[in-house]
Parts: C-alpha cells; structure tokens; sequence
C-alpha cells in the first residue's frame, strides 16, 4: 500500500503536472479522505505565479466535483440505509423474542441540531463547504437528506472559491517565492 502511495504522489509531481495535479489533489481533498489541496496551489504558484486566476479556477473546479461526488455519496447512502432498513423490518416479528429488536432510532442531541440547521438554511448551508473538519461531511449530509442537487453545487462552488482566494492569497503575501 505505501508504495502505491509512493508512486501516486510521484505521479502527481507539480512540476511536470501542474494544474492538472491541482485539479485531482482538489477534488480529492474534497471527499471524505483527508487531504489538503492549498499546498498544492500555493506550490504550483511559487513555481508559476502567471497562472493564479487558473489555479484558483482548476483549483475550485475540482474542490466542487469533489463535493458533489460527496454530496452523491450522502443520497446513495441515504436509498441503501433505507433500503436494508425497509429489509430488516420485513423479516421482524414483534412476538418473536429470538428475532433482534430493531435499531433505535434515536439522535443525538447535536445530531438533531444539525438537521435542523440544514433544514432551515437549506442548499445555501453548502456556502461553508470550505470549511476544514466539518465541511466534506456537510456536503454529504446534504445529499442524505435531499437537498436540491444543483443549488448545492452552485453554493459549494461559492465557498470554495472564495475560500482558494483568500487562503492562495494570503499563503502567498506570507511567503513570497
């Protein structure tokens, strides 16, 4: 497994790639899998500044489809929970005691905060898909519980490229080639 890693990060070599590499280390650190990508950028941009408003582009490109794929990833996880779900409750026989008791469907206290939260503020809550922790796991809680696809998109795409902006932006002021 390291070596694929090894050769996946050799592969992926900013200077014989650039923003191509920008595009796929974006869309990747905008799934569930923890990566960042502003290095990416702010490397690619040490090595070329010419190619800042690209970057920023390619770079909120990829960070969006990675969104949607997560937000994808939330509605199909929602149709096969609910599928087994529906499975299991047909094979349950109350009176049976050798039958499993079906799982409790209770929420946390956060977790209802949460749902509600997104309820009210709907697609636009897809705005702070930027954030770090909490901001690829929004985006797939907001295709669990259906919120319009498109919308979600357009406000992902917001987020992130404001977010590329100003972090490529100030990563750059701080640390100048």
């Amino acid at each position: 497994m390291e070596a694929w890693i090894q050769q996946l990060l050799t592969w992926l070599a900013l200077p014989q790639f650039g923003l191509s590499t920008v595009f796929i280390v974006a869309l990747i650190s905008a799934t569930l899998l923890p990566l960042g990508s502003e290095p990416a950028v702010a490397g690619l941009l040490h090595l070329n500044p010419d190619l800042f408003w690209q970057a920023i582009l390619v770079a909120t490109a990829g960070n969006t489809l990675g969104g949607a794929i997560s937000w994808w990833t939330g509605a199909l996880a929602r149709t096969a929970w609910y599928k087994a779900r529906s499975l299991h409750k047909v094979g349950l026989d109350p009176a049976d005691p050798s039958q499993p008791p079906a799982p409790p469907n209770k929420q946390s206290r956060h977790q209802r905060m949460a749902r509600i939260w997104l309820r009210k503020f709907g697609a636009k809550a897809c705005l702070l898909s930027w954030l770090p922790i909490v901001g690829d796991p929004l985006c797939a809680v907001a295709g669990w519980l259906r919120l319009p696809f498109w919308p979600c998109v357009f406000y992902m795409a917001v987020g992130k490229f404001l977010r590329y902006l100003v972090m490529t932006a100030t990563i750059l002021h701080f640390w100048p080639s």
